[in-house]
């Protein structure tokens, strides 16, 4: 029989409707079926956790799923109704802004006599710290009048006369450099639900801003202004016509093509709404045409109030003993941390890189300082980057396609336990947004979340270069897992060498 007659006879006789194939891994076993005219379905399959024996082993001893007698089971039913308790905190959240207040009045760190300063990100003494840190930690000791000259400054730091404390030790976040000191004003973010509080500084908007280690007198005079100005106008009329609920604000900004990061053009105009009347009513002409006029020219705004409303979510959901819900996610330019709900006492933490993104005309990767900021609390409580499907006009600002977007949003969900019915997309038919990262699927799966974010020049001074996307790095994962399988005595050396979980 000629070949011809062979491919009829099989076309015809064994594939009478045409070869459909699935293939698993390695797509270059794909091609030759495809070449014949197959269609070729290409899965994309890993093994799971990275093809490490043991470690896989152990993400199976934490699972919920297992019907085998002994302590693995006992173990992960335990897992099982932590990380529901960390769900149902999550979701019932309700955070409301109530208040504006200087730093040093509501954040024990920063009150009383000595220097003190919060940072974004994990721990981290003055001398490791990056350029973009350094230069706004020296601008916040110029601020606080602790130091005439930027010289001077340093030399207060190298001499180490400052303490630092990462930000979410202390209930609260920064976005890039995260630098609060006591005279600046925070917003003050209740979560209604359990009465927990969380803090953020105000955003300056872009530009030469402190947060991208930015000290010139422009900068240091906007900061004045907002001490002065802004920090004491919105403090007045929340006190009085507040509070502002957030996770509404949040909700319908998601649904006008906000994503809650990157993207707050939507909530902030919400925002400015909300609090107009109230500047008119209670603060003097002059303050609130010069707050209006700074909200109106500031589209970032709102992020800050979506950062404290994310931080008082997830600190609800942390300290819940054998969860391994993802409450923290930081970086400070030098190390990325997570913080697991049943490990909260404890960072893990590896070096960052480099977000993937689009530069300001005159810039490139070589600028860039490696990724920094608390801001990747907004994807940590499920919006930001989980949420980019109902912001696909965010690849502007930080690459990649509307059909990236989606793609975003739905892997995302590979590595959460639930969706949010308050924050419901359009592009996917109002189903909510993914929410509550658990290590156990990041580390099985090997999907890392997706951070939305600036990128800083590396040079303290220079700013913001650009923004991109970036992906926590999956050692956290496992070191967080593993510290906790261990806690719960099942640790890589209560695996047994043969045999599956």
């Amino acid at each position: 029989m000629s070949r011809t007659e062979a491919g009829g006879a099989v076309g015809s006789t064994l594939f009478p409707t045409g070869l459909h194939a699935v293939n698993v891994g390695l797509a270059g076993f794909a091609e030759p079926p495809r070449a014949h005219g197959a269609t070729v379905l290409q899965l994309d399959w890993r093994p799971p956790a990275g093809a490490d024996r043991d470690l896989g082993l152990l993400v199976a001893r934490l699972d919920d799923d297992l019907a085998e007698p002994g302590v693995a089971d006992q173990v992960g039913r335990r897992v099982a109704d932590a990380n529901a308790i960390a769900v149902a905190r999550i979701l019932a959240a309700r955070p409301v802004l109530v208040d504006v207040r200087p730093a040093g009045e509501v954040i024990p760190f920063l009150a009383g006599d000595g220097r003190a300063l919060l940072h974004s990100g994990p721990p981290i003494e003055w001398a490791r710290m990056c350029g973009p840190m350094q230069g706004a930690a020296i601008g916040a000791v110029l601020f606080e009048g602790w130091a005439s000259s930027a010289d001077d400054a340093r030399a207060l730091l190298d001499e180490g006369d400052v303490r630092f404390a990462p930000c979410h030790e202390h209930r609260v976040v920064g976005p890039m450099a995260g630098l609060v000191a006591p005279s600046m004003p925070v917003v003050v973010v209740e979560n209604a639900d359990r009465a927990n509080r969380a803090y953020a500084t105000l955003n300056e908007g872009l530009g030469k801003v402190l947060r991208f280690g930015a000290y010139d007198e422009t900068v240091l005079a906007r900061l004045a202004w907002m001490r002065d100005v802004l920090g004491p106008a919105l403090g007045q009329v929340l006190r009085r016509e507040g509070p502002v609920d957030l996770k509404a604000l949040t909700a319908q900004a998601l649904q006008m093509g906000d994503e809650g990061h990157n993207r707050n053009a939507a909530g902030t105009s919400l925002f400015a709404r909300t609090v107009a009347p109230w500047l008119v009513r209670h603060v003097d002409r002059e303050a609130a045409a010069a707050v209006l006029d700074f909200l109106r020219a500031n589209d970032h705004f709102f992020l800050n109030l979506s950062m404290a409303a994310a931080k008082s979510t997830m600190d609800a959901a942390a300290d819940i003993e054998t969860s391994t819900v993802v409450v923290a996610m930081a970086r400070n330019g030098v190390d990325f941390g997570i913080r697991l709900s049943g490990t909260a006492d404890e960072w893990f933490t590896t070096p960052v890189g480099v977000p993937d993104g689009l530069y300001f005309p005159g810039y490139g990767p070589g600028d860039a300082n490696p990724d920094l900021g608390d801001s990747s609390i907004t994807e940590t409580a499920g919006i930001g980057g989980f949420a980019m499907a109902a912001a696909p006009a965010i690849v502007r600002f930080v690459g990649g396609s509307a059909e990236d977007a989606l793609g975003y949003t739905r892997e995302m969900g590979r590595i959460t336990l639930a969706q949010n019915p308050a924050f419901g997309i359009p592009s996917l038919g109002f189903a909510g947004t993914p929410t509550a990262i658990d290590a156990r699927r990041v580390v099985e799966s090997g999907v890392a979340p997706v951070i939305n974010t600036g990128i800083a020049h590396r040079e303290a001074g220079i700013g913001q270069i650009g923004a991109g996307i970036a992906r926590a790095p999956l050692a956290c994962f496992t070191g967080a897992l593993v510290e906790l399988a261990e806690r719960l005595g099942v640790g890589r050396a209560a695996v047994p060498r043969g045999g599956a979980a």
